[in-house]
C-alpha cells in the first residue's frame, strides 16, 4: 500500500530568499533606482540587505524622503490594492539586494498560506503604526523632537541589539527633508546633541539611548 505524500510546512524565509515563480533577486548599487514614482506598479518589493530609501516628489520638483528602510521589509505593497501607478520613488542608499515578488504570485502565496499572510500582515499593521507615528511626530512635536526619534529610529533603538551605528550614510540636508525642517535646524540640533553625549560620530554616527531623553521631554 502506497504511502501518503507528507505535505510540505510552508517556509516564509525560504520562499523570500528562493528565486523561483514571479520571484527575483536583484543586486543595487548606491543611488540605484528600484523603481520611479509614476511608473506601473506590478510587484511588492523585499529587502534582504541594504538600504531603500522612498521619496516622493512633487510637479514643482521638490522631494520628500517619507521612509528608509531596512533588511526584512517590504515595500511597493500599494499594487496589491490595484495602485496602477508608483506614488514613490525607491532608490538603494547603499549596495542593497532586494527581491522582487510579481503581483500576481504575492497574490497567490497571501492566499494559500496563512504563515505568509500573518508575516505579512504583521509588517503592514507596523507601518502603518509607524505612519501614524509619523504624522503625530510632524503635527505636535517640535524639529529637535523629531530629529532625536529619527534618529533613534535609524539606529534601530528598540530592536534587539539597538541602538546600534548608523552606517548608512546619510547627510543633514537627507535629515532635514525626513523630519520637515532646514539644514541649519539640524546642523544647530546634532551639535547640541553631540555636546550633551547623546551622539558621536567615530567613522560612523553612534546614537546613545540618553537621547530618548529628548523625545520623552515635556515642552512648554
Amino acid at each position: 500500500m502506497a504511502k501518503k505524500a507528507t505535505p510540505t510546512t510552508f517556509d516564509a524565509k525560504v520562499f523570500l530568499a528562493t528565486v523561483n515563480h514571479g520571484r527575483s533577486v536583484s543586486d543595487y548599487r548606491k543611488d540605484d533606482v528600484v523603481y520611479l514614482q509614476e511608473r506601473p506598479a506590478d510587484a511588492v518589493f523585499y529587502i534582504q540587505t541594504g538600504k531603500i530609501k522612498i521619496t516622493v516628489s512633487s510637479k514643482q520638483g521638490k522631494e520628500a524622503v517619507i521612509a528608509i528602510l531596512g533588511p526584512d521589509e517590504f515595500f511597493g505593497e500599494g499594487c496589491l490594492i490595484g495602485q496602477p501607478l508608483r506614488l514613490a520613488t525607491a532608490t538603494a542608499m547603499v549596495e542593497s539586494k532586494v527581491m522582487r515578488v510579481d503581483k500576481t504570485e504575492m497574490i497567490r502565496v497571501l492566499h494559500q498560506e496563512a504563515t505568509f499572510g500573518e508575516l505579512f500582515t504583521a509588517h503592514l499593521l507596523t507601518r502603518n503604526s509607524r505612519v501614524e507615528e509619523d504624522l503625530i511626530d510632524q503635527l505636535f512635536n517640535s524639529s529637535e523632537k523629531r530629529l532625536a526619534r529619527t534618529l533613534l529610529l535609524l539606529a534601530n533603538f528598540g530592536k534587539e541589539g539597538g541602538p546600534q551605528p548608523i552606517t548608512t550614510p546619510i547627510n543633514q540636508a537627507m535629515l532635514a527633508e525626513i523630519i520637515g525642517t532646514t539644514r541649519p535646524r539640524v546642523s544647530h540640533f546634532m551639535n547640541k546633541f553631540r555636546k550633551l553625549g547623546f551622539i558621536n560620530y567615530n567613522g560612523h554616527l553612534q546614537v546613545h539611548s540618553s537621547l530618548l531623553s529628548v523625545v520623552l521631554r515635556d515642552e512648554a
